[in-house]
């Protein structure tokens, strides 16, 4: 017999693989007391309308399809055996229940949520808080475990609020809590998420439509429709899949269901019109018969969820479920054909996100209508997401390429400005010497046509009273005398009216006193002046004054002329008239007077029309020995 040599280096290598093997059977010797049992089987006592039923069923327990239109409840019963008794914390595992329950394990209460029904008919106990839609982790300590143990759960069932008993998984706790921390994460952390992402593609789509400037889109103005339905379906989607997380109901059951079949109905509805203004469908009939089927569904959805869940009708529920749905998938499938032949990449993407959605939406329907499973999530609420991404997308691309438009658009328009600009300066230019030229035109008017009126009057008057025949009569020549001399005075103040400051009344009465005074001394008339310091008239500008000057002049030079006067006195003062501080310019002379009503001057009437053109007010009353001539005006 042929004998072989076993070397030393294999005989360790053989003595560490065994030694291996045995910590391994240790190990796994170990982790086989570390028991974790799944509870299947119960003992029911179902209660009903009064009516009560026992039997033994197996887990999972769906309330709505064993008692439809029903709310009761009942009681589950648990017997369960233990090779050894842990010393150690276990823990007790629900993936779901309720609406409302009591948890008893060896005739220990070990936790409670929700009202119960504590007598037979009592209907104050339903529809309260829903503890059911979130799984449950309870704590158990060693001591309260046996050899031979029993669970008893009662729960409290409403109609249409999804009521019943998942398969009851207990077992040390290091081996069941990460089970429930991993259904927590995945029904309530991930909803959390969606809920945020939602509002945050929703308020930013909403800010895009209230924003939207209305530069054209596709051949259309105004805000783009496209930006507002993404905006509401992502709000109302966030608003349905938020309802995981409220266990009291914001609104009393069942309104607050219907509030949660209308933000469905509202959020397949705002995707479904999005996709509409995404395809730019918006002319076709059959659309429009489409989109009113849409918005009537979206309208009658609450009047179904309320028959269904405030009066007991799950069915009626279901029909609406069923056609609003299939509306949907109608027409969900003519925009994938449509897309599939000549479609740009918005609509493909929003296609694609489309195929996911259907294909997770039946795996969902399946799951929750066929399969016997209850406290299984959805992949919708997740899935949901890429329409939100997708469309999200489209209209952030959308409003990128507005804002391009825009841009180029102010950039036009700034260069259209820009030269606008340049145009305007060069009109203002050729405007300002316009004006200037104008001004001075108006000047030289105004000068000549004073020169005309009092100059040219008086002279023409000397004229014609040259031409009358009466120069050798030395009292028509004293006239003629009178009347060039008054034409000069006019002239010399129509030169000082030139310089004359707007609105210093002070200064004109001072000034035409250093002109006129030398003549009225010539005539012997005394000259009394009684003017105070008067206030800058801001509503005299440089014309007002020079119409002031020639009123006064008037009424100088009918005194000189006329009134055989020996005193003559200017009287300048400010008085307060209905709360309004006003200037009082008056020329008093003791002469003969005259009747200003009778054979109204060409003089007279001159000053009133200047008066008026300033806006004062201009009073003459005479009587033999006294004639005062009243200019009055606001400062």
């Amino acid at each position: 017999m042929k004998c072989q040599t076993v070397r030393r280096g294999s005989l360790v290598w053989f003595g560490q693989r065994l030694v291996w093997c045995l910590l391994l059977s240790l190990s796994w010797a170990g982790r086989s007391e570390a028991v974790v049992v799944t509870l299947t089987q119960a003992q029911s006592t179902v209660i009903t309308r009064g009516q009560t039923a026992r039997k033994e069923l197996q887990l999972p327990y769906h309330w709505d399809r064993a008692n439809p239109g029903q709310q009761g409840e009942a009681y589950f019963d648990f017997d369960f055996d233990l090779p050894k008794v842990p010393n150690d914390v276990w823990g007790i595992y629900l993936p779901r229940l309720g609406n409302a329950y009591e948890l008893w394990l060896n005739d220990t209460k070990l936790e409670a949520h929700g009202a119960m029904v504590q007598h037979v008919g009592e209907a104050q106990a339903y529809n309260g808080a829903d503890y059911g839609r979130v799984p449950r982790y309870v704590t158990v300590d060693g001591s309260h475990l046996r050899s031979t143990n029993h669970l008893r759960i009662h729960i409290r069932a409403d109609v249409g609020r999804r009521g019943g008993l998942a398969p009851v998984v207990i077992g040390p706790q290091d081996e069941v809590l990460p089970l429930y921390e991993q259904d927590y994460r995945w029904r309530v952390t991930g909803s959390v998420a969606v809920v945020a992402f939602c509002f945050a593609v929703g308020l930013t789509a909403l800010a895009l439509w209230t924003t939207d400037a209305g530069l054209p889109n596709e051949g259309r103005r105004g805000r783009d429709p496209l930006y507002f339905f993404v905006a509401v379906a992502q709000l109302f989607w966030a608003l349905y899949v938020g309802d995981v997380m409220v266990e009291e109901p914001l609104l009393p059951w069942p309104w607050w269901g219907v509030v949660q079949v209308l933000a469905l109905g509202v959020w397949g509805g705002s995707m479904t019109l999005a996709c509409m203004e995404l395809a730019d469908w918006q002319t076709r009939e059959w659309v429009r018969r489409v989109r009113k089927s849409i918005l009537w569904m979206m309208l009658t959805g609450p009047v179904f969820a309320l028959w269904g869940l405030g009066f007991g009708q799950p069915l009626a529920l279901t029909a609406w479920y069923v056609v609003y749905g299939g509306t949907m998938l109608v027409f969900i499938v003519n925009f994938l054909w449509r897309a599939t032949e000549h479609a740009n990449a918005e609509q493909r993407i929003v296609a694609a996100a489309a195929v996911v959605n259907i294909v997770v939406a039946l795996r969902d329907i399946y799951v929750f209508r066929f399969e016997q499973s209850f406290g299984a999530n959805t992949w919708l609420r997740y899935s949901s997401v890429l329409f939100g991404l997708g469309l999200g997308y489209v209209a952030l691309m959308r409003f990128r390429a507005t804002s391009g438009q825009l841009h180029d658009l102010l950039g036009t328009l700034a260069a259209r400005v820009s030269e606008k600009e340049v145009a305007l300066g060069d009109t203002y230019a050729r405007l300002e010497i316009l004006a200037r030229q104008q001004e001075r035109t108006a000047e030289r008017g105004r000068i000549l046509r004073n020169m005309h009126d009092g100059v040219g009057s008086h002279i023409s008057s000397a004229m014609r009273q040259l031409e009358g025949g009466g120069g050798g009569d030395l009292t028509a020549r004293n006239e003629v005398l009178m009347t060039l001399r008054d034409a000069l005075d006019q002239l010399k103040l129509s030169i000082d009216s030139i310089h004359l400051t707007p609105g210093d009344v002070t200064a004109l009465l001072a000034n035409m006193r250093y002109r006129l005074g030398p003549r009225f001394t010539a005539m012997d008339i005394e000259l009394r002046w009684d003017v105070d310091l008067l206030p800058i008239c801001r509503s005299l500008d440089a014309d007002a004054m020079t119409e002031l000057q020639f009123m006064l002049f008037e009424a100088f030079s009918n005194v000189l002329q006329h009134a055989h006067a020996h005193v003559l006195t200017v009287q300048g003062h400010t008085k307060i008239v209905e709360g309004v501080e006003q200037v009082f310019v008056r020329v008093v002379d003791d002469g003969r007077g005259f009747d200003p009503a009778v054979g109204q001057r060409r003089g007279m009437a001159t000053m009133r029309e200047r008066a008026a053109s300033i806006g004062a007010q201009l009073c003459v009353h005479s009587e033999p020995g006294k004639t005062v001539v009243q200019i009055q005006f606001d400062v």
